[in-house]
């Protein structure tokens, strides 16, 4: 006799979010997720209307519980990292505070794909659901993941396109000499009315500060101490000043009245990463952009000082600058050529004597390198630039003269291509790069020698700018030395920081050279 199988049918629960149903009375809980994606005044509405309809629509229905509004206001969607609202949204749901998240369209949730999936898929292994109102789609549905994948994808298009849009429509607009910059962290300016730059004279003081304090021999670390200790405010308004703020401000071509555009270029759309443009995007350089804080002359002698310094070498060794001592760096060996060093040296009696040694006999042990270089004392260091400044004083009836005849000459005369030659030959090269088209080898090949153009050009004008800083020098020698009714009677640290520009240790003298070019030799 056959026996029926019994057969009990337990119905499945229905869990909803973390929680199951029928284990109590409960409400769904749900969030809703909103963001506008600029931060232009006349999307504020949008983003204020978004958060009161899905404040409203979920109390609107009595099976719903309000879990939060989350919004990201003026961020891009192409990322999740900087979306503090959306990341706390996630945190809630791994946290069991979420059932449902509602969100206007996927672009408003993602516009990056792997985001997208990433986080409804993760959502959903939690049985959370994101309902999508303009696409229909909900993640739980057995369709959702599919019409996802290929909403997704299509967000995602659309962010690229848009980013491709921006990126056509700023070199156009570099192409059109037109500059824009972040006006409210650059020190010394403002926007005028107009919308264009106006000095800030104020900040203005502090950027001129800056770059005659570089010129006078101090290092971006020294500068940086002096601006934070006297509190003054940089661009961001903080009196907390870093070398790299200095060094910046001194390599910063817009101080001059220019302007070069596009100095970093986009790498990724996705996580809107950037990197310095080493040649793989045109590059615009827009003179006569805004008024002008430091003149010309001036801001090419710091990048020749800067190129100085950063390339200080002796005896084949790249060397550090250092402005700690208004000697230091600018003394060296006769017979070597390395530069000399300030020494403590310790007695035996405990008394402490100052000199200056020559750095490859100091480091004679460790790179096996002989230099029979003599020590010289501090003080008959000092005894020697002093005699050579009173020497020059002594002499400037025909010292001066000369020495203003040889800059003349020098001002004169120019080597090569000169300024204006090589400024129509970039005009011709535009034409011809315009007329170009886009046949790419002729662009290459033009575009070299733009580049090659301007490496000239800025050589000119470094060239020219050190020219007229030796005549500068000339003259404010002349000044010094014909004001003067009597001997200098000691030595000083700003003496040095004005008029000396090296000393070179020899054994039986010291060579004093003047920044003027001047040389006096001293017995010592």
């Amino acid at each position: 006799m056959d026996v029926a199988n019994n057969v009990t049918v337990i119905p499945a629960s229905k869990t909803v979010g973390t929680r199951t149903e029928g284990t109590g009375v409960h409400k769904t809980r749900v969030a809703a997720y909103c963001r506008v994606s600029t931060d232009y005044e006349e999307q504020e509405s949008s983003y204020e209307t978004q958060v009161k309809h899905y404040t409203d629509y979920i109390k609107a229905n009595p099976a719903w519980e309000l879990a939060g509004i989350f919004a990201d206001d003026g961020i891009s969607g192409t990322s999740t990292a900087k979306r503090t609202a959306f990341n706390n949204m996630i945190e809630d749901c791994k946290a069991g505070k979420i059932d449902m998240i509602i969100t206007k369209s996927i672009s408003r949730f993602s516009r990056n794909t792997v985001d997208c999936l990433k986080y409804t898929r993760e959502l959903k292994n939690l049985n959370i659901a994101v309902y999508f109102e303009k696409e229909n789609i909900n993640t739980l549905d057995a369709k959702g993941e599919v019409l996802l994948t290929i909403m997704a994808s299509l967000a995602q298009q659309e962010s690229e396109s848009l980013s491709a849009n921006v990126r056509m429509g700023i070199q156009f607009r570099n192409q059109q000499g037109q500059v824009r910059v972040n006006y409210t962290r650059f020190l010394g300016y403002d926007k005028g009315p107009d919308g264009k730059l106006v000095i800030n004279e104020e900040q203005a003081r502090t950027v001129r500060r800056i770059f005659r304090d570089y010129l006078d021999g101090n290092s971006f670390g020294k500068i940086a101490e002096g601006l934070a200790r006297d509190g003054i405010k940089n661009g961001a308004g903080s009196t907390k000043w870093w070398p790299t703020n200095v060094k910046q401000i001194l390599k910063n071509e817009k101080y001059i009245g220019d302007a070069l555009l596009q100095k970093t270029v986009t790498v990724s759309v996705l996580d809107k990463t950037r990197k310095i443009n080493d040649g793989s995007a045109p590059q615009y350089y827009v003179k006569n952009s805004q008024p002008p804080i430091i003149d010309r002359d001036t801001y090419m002698r710091v990048q020749a000082e800067m190129e100085r310094r950063a390339n200080m070498s002796s005896n084949g060794r790249k060397r550090c600058f250092s402005s700690k001592y208004a000697l230091s760096g600018i003394v060296f060996c006769g017979l070597c050529g390395d530069i000399y060093r300030r020494v403590k040296w310790y007695r035996h009696n405990g008394n402490i004597s100052i000199v200056w040694r020559c750095v490859t006999r100091l480091s004679m042990k460790q790179t096996g390198r002989k230099c029979q270089a003599r020590t010289i004392s501090e003080e008959d260091l000092h005894a020697a630039i002093v005699t050579a400044v009173n020497d020059a004083w002594a002499d400037r009836n025909s010292v001066i003269p000369q020495l203003q005849d040889n800059v003349r000459s020098a001002l004169e005369e120019e080597s090569g291509p000169g300024l204006e030659e090589i400024d129509t030959e970039l005009k011709k090269q535009q034409e011809k790069l315009l007329a170009a088209g886009s046949d790419e080898e002729k662009i290459e090949k033009i575009g070299s020698k733009i580049r090659k153009l301007q490496s000239q050009r800025m050589s000119v004008l470094m060239d020219r700018s050190k020219d007229t800083e030796t005549k500068e020098r000339t003259d404010d020698l002349a000044r010094f030395l014909g004001n003067r009714t009597e001997a200098v009677s000691e030595y000083s640290d700003l003496l040095v920081t004005r008029l000396v520009g090296r000393v070179i240790i020899c054994q039986e003298k010291i060579i004093v050279e003047f920044k003027s070019g001047l040389k006096v030799e001293v017995e010592a």
